[in-house]
C-alpha cells in the first residue's frame, strides 16, 4: 500500500521569506512603486515621493492609471497634510494621542514612503540609555584597538543622520528626561559630535525624527520647553464618528485575518459595529443617543483595542465556532478589554450590562454571553 504522502512542508529559503508582519515598505511595495512612478510633483531631496504622493498613500485613492491605493490612515486629511509638511522641513515632528489612535502606524508608514526604510527605530522606555539615541562602542574592539570609527556603533538616529532618512522614536515622554535632552542640540544643530574621535556626523539632507508620545503620560517624563519647540506636534485624536471606527476596525480586522490565515468574511460588520459601539458609549460615558449617562472604565478602550477584541473573536470562531464571529466569540475579550480594575471596572461593566445592553432586544445574544462568563 502506498502511503498518502504529508503536504510538502516549505524550503529554508521559503520560511526565510515568511514573517509575521512585514514592514510597511515590503507590504506595501507594489503601492509605493505605482505612486513612484506617476508622481511627477517635487519631492524634497532625498524623499522616494513628494508631499502629495506620501500624503496619498496614506490617506488612499485611485491613480490616473487604475491603481488603487488602500488608506493607512482614516481621519482629516489636513492633519496628514501638515504633518507631512514638517517633515519637508528642518523641524521634526511630534505625533500626540490617546493610546490606539495610530501613532505607531503613522509614523512606520510616513518613514516608509519617504524614506523607504521604517525601521531606523528607537524604543523609548524609562531605561533608553542616551546610546539609544547617540552611539555606543563595540568594547571588545574598542579594547583592543582603541577609539576608532571601527569600533562606534551608531544608533538609528545617527544612521538616519548620516543616510538622510527619517528616524523614528516611540513613546518619547517614557525616555527619562536627561536622555531626552540629548536630542536639543541634535534637533536644532543638526549635528552629532563624537569628541572621542574628534569628529562628528553631520546630518545630510532628509534627515529627520518622527516621535510618538501617549497624553496620559502626561507627568512622566515631560518634554522640556526647549526641546518641545523643535517638534511640530499633530494631535490624532479619536475617531469621530461610529461609521468612521467601525470602517477602520473592519479594514484592520480583514488585513490581519489574512495574515493568520482566517477566513476573509470571517467577522460580520454587525458584530464590530456592536463592539465599536460598546466600547464609544463606555468612553465617552453616555450611550449614543445621549439619554444615559454612564460611568467609564479605566481601561482606555481605543480603536486598537477594538480591533484585538474582534480579531480574537474570529479566532475563536475559526479554529472552534461555525466560522462567522457570534456574540459568544468576542465577550470573553470584551469583558477583558474592559475590565482591568477587578474591583471598579467590573462595577461599571455590570453597570452597562444591566442598564444598557438588556434593554436592546437586538443585543440579546451579547448579554446571555457576558451574563454566562459571571
Amino acid at each position: 500500500m502506498t502511503p498518502t504522502p504529508s503536504p510538502a512542508s516549505p524550503t529554508t529559503s521559503e520560511a526565510d521569506e515568511q514573517v509575521l508582519r512585514p514592514h510597511a515598505e515590503q507590504a506595501f511595495a507594489d503601492e509605493l512603486a505605482a505612486l513612484a512612478a506617476v508622481d511627477e510633483r517635487p519631492r524634497p531631496p532625498r524623499w522616494h515621493l513628494s508631499p502629495w504622493a506620501v500624503t496619498t498613500y496614506l490617506l488612499g485613492g485611485t491613480l490616473d492609471d487604475g491603481t488603487v491605493i488602500t488608506p493607512k490612515y482614516v481621519g482629516r486629511r489636513r492633519l496628514m497634510e501638515v504633518a507631512v509638511a514638517s517633515l519637508a522641513t528642518d523641524r521634526a515632528l511630534l505625533l500626540l494621542g490617546v493610546p490606539g489612535t495610530a501613532k505607531t502606524w503613522v509614523s512606520e508608514h510616513l518613514a516608509a514612503a519617504i524614506s523607504g526604510d521604517s525601521t531606523l527605530l528607537v524604543q523609548g522606555t524609562a531605561g533608553t540609555p542616551e546610546e539609544s539615541l547617540r552611539y555606543g562602542w563595540n568594547y571588545a574592539r574598542l579594547l583592543a584597538e582603541g577609539p576608532s570609527r571601527a569600533a562606534l556603533v551608531p544608533s538609528p538616529v545617527m544612521r538616519a543622520m548620516e543616510s538622510g532618512s527619517v528616524a523614528r522614536i516611540e513613546e518619547l515622554t517614557r525616555i527619562p528626561a536627561d536622555v531626552q535632552d540629548a536630542l536639543i542640540s541634535l534637533l536644532s544643530e543638526k549635528t552629532m559630535p563624537v569628541p572621542e574621535l574628534d569628529t562628528e556626523a553631520q546630518a545630510r539632507p532628509g534627515f529627520n525624527v518622527i516621535a510618538t508620545a501617549n497624553n496620559r503620560d502626561k507627568g512622566v517624563n515631560d518634554l522640556s520647553s526647549a526641546l518641545q519647540r523643535r517638534f511640530t506636534t499633530v494631535v490624532l485624536p479619536l475617531p469621530d464618528s461610529l461609521e468612521e471606527e467601525v470602517e477602520i476596525v473592519r479594514s484592520r480586522v480583514a488585513s490581519l485575518s489574512s495574515s493568520l490565515a482566517l477566513p476573509e468574511d470571517v467577522a460580520p460588520l454587525a458584530e464590530v459595529a456592536r463592539v465599536v459601539q460598546v466600547f464609544r458609549e463606555l468612553r465617552s460615558g453616555s450611550t449614543d443617543d445621549q439619554r444615559t449617562a454612564l460611568k467609564s472604565p479605566s481601561a482606555t478602550l481605543s480603536t486598537a483595542e477594538a480591533i484585538s477584541v474582534v480579531v480574537n473573536g474570529a479566532t475563536l470562531s475559526a479554529h472552534f465556532g461555525d466560522g462567522r464571529v457570534n456574540a459568544e466569540d468576542v465577550a470573553a475579550s470584551l469583558v477583558g478589554a474592559v475590565v482591568k480594575d477587578p474591583v471598579a471596572d467590573r462595577v461599571v461593566w455590570q453597570e452597562y450590562l444591566e442598564t444598557v445592553v438588556r434593554d436592546r432586544h437586538e443585543w440579546a445574544d451579547l448579554y446571555r454571553a457576558c451574563r454566562d462568563l459571571g
